[in-house]
């Protein structure tokens, strides 16, 4: 048995953050590690509410998290936030500055907060996120939230990950045309537009909005009809409503949520096929090849579909 099992499966939070840094770890003998300890840690997980958060920066979804995970803890919740900052595309580094933006939930011993950085992968969460919130859950976290990167359109992958995705607006955020273009929009469940004490009249009009652009992206026949709410992380008000329509989308989803998880195993199967495969494509080249046909692709002599093709014929 791995000697993380233990202590993380009686919910010590150093060996949980010791257990996220393993697997978060690139060298191969970690990554062979953390696999050992997935396996023995995956029968005790699952068990949680996922929660995808994502929202343009300044949306205030490190404020909504903090108001909102205080609520949880204050219902006997234990709750884990899995904070990914976007890593930058020229030094590879973070700032990870989410736990000073929730420093009441920071120091709650109902709450864990990781913040971790994307490291350049796409779809607003981090290389690790889903053995991140296996990890969480196994520790005994039954909410797990997952705040994204905030970057505008691409934070698709939080869906394919958690059970519910949760869009945070603001007032005066777009007209409805606007919604509409947002491909985000299609992958949420629930529209909570934030900070809506400071506009109150604005708030109302951009929840009819998205209420109207939501109507005409949703499926006819969905299961599920994306709500549109409204909130404040400042004063607190929305915030137990926010977690009434959590607990309805689980309630209405029934055991299409249990295929939904099957489905996102297969997900996460699939995402490490795909790295293992190229990590033995590339463990197998002639390092002279490689330079050879890179340099010959930028160079423009060989075209970045014949290079490829150069690679892969024997």
């Amino acid at each position: 048995m791995h000697p993380l099992t233990t202590p993380l499966l009686a919910g010590n939070r150093r060996a949980l953050a010791r257990a996220i840094t393993l697997v978060e770890s690139t060298r191969p003998d970690h990554q062979q590690e953390a696999q050992h300890l997935l396996a023995e840690v995956l029968p005790h997980a699952g068990q949680s509410v996922r929660i995808g958060l994502s929202g343009v920066p300044g949306v205030g979804k490190s404020s909504f998290i903090e108001r909102f995970g205080l609520l949880l803890t204050e219902a006997e919740h234990r709750v884990a936030v899995l904070a990914v900052d976007p890593s930058s595309a020229r030094t590879g580094g973070s700032i990870l500055g989410d736990k000073t933006r929730m420093p009441q939930l920071t120091v709650h011993p109902s709450a864990y907060i990781r913040p971790s950085p994307s490291g350049g992968t796409l779809g607003g969460v981090a290389r690790r996120t889903r053995e991140a919130i296996t990890l969480c859950e196994a520790a005994g976290f039954d909410v797990v939230l997952v705040e994204t990167v905030g970057v505008g359109q691409s934070e698709t992958q939080v869906a394919a990950m958690t059970d519910l995705f949760v869009l945070l607006t603001l007032p005066n955020a777009g007209d409805e045309l606007q919604g509409l273009k947002r491909g985000i929009m299609e992958l949420a469940d629930l529209c909570v537009v934030n900070k809506a004490d400071l506009d109150p009249a604005a708030a109302t009009r951009a929840q009819t909005e998205l209420r109207a652009a939501l109507r005409l992206i949703t499926p006819h026949g969905a299961r599920w009809r994306p709500q549109v709410l409204q909130a404040s992380a400042l004063s607190g008000a929305g915030l137990p409503e926010v977690w009434a329509a959590v607990q309805q989308y689980r309630a209405e989803l029934g055991p299409e949520l249990a295929h939904k998880r099957h489905a996102q195993l297969l997900g996460w199967f699939d995402e490490l096929l795909r790295e293992a495969v190229w990590a033995s494509f590339q463990a197998g080249l002639d390092p002279a090849r490689w330079q050879q046909v890179h340099a010959a692709v930028q160079a423009g002599t060989l075209s970045p579909v014949q290079g490829v093709q150069a690679l892969l014929d024997p």
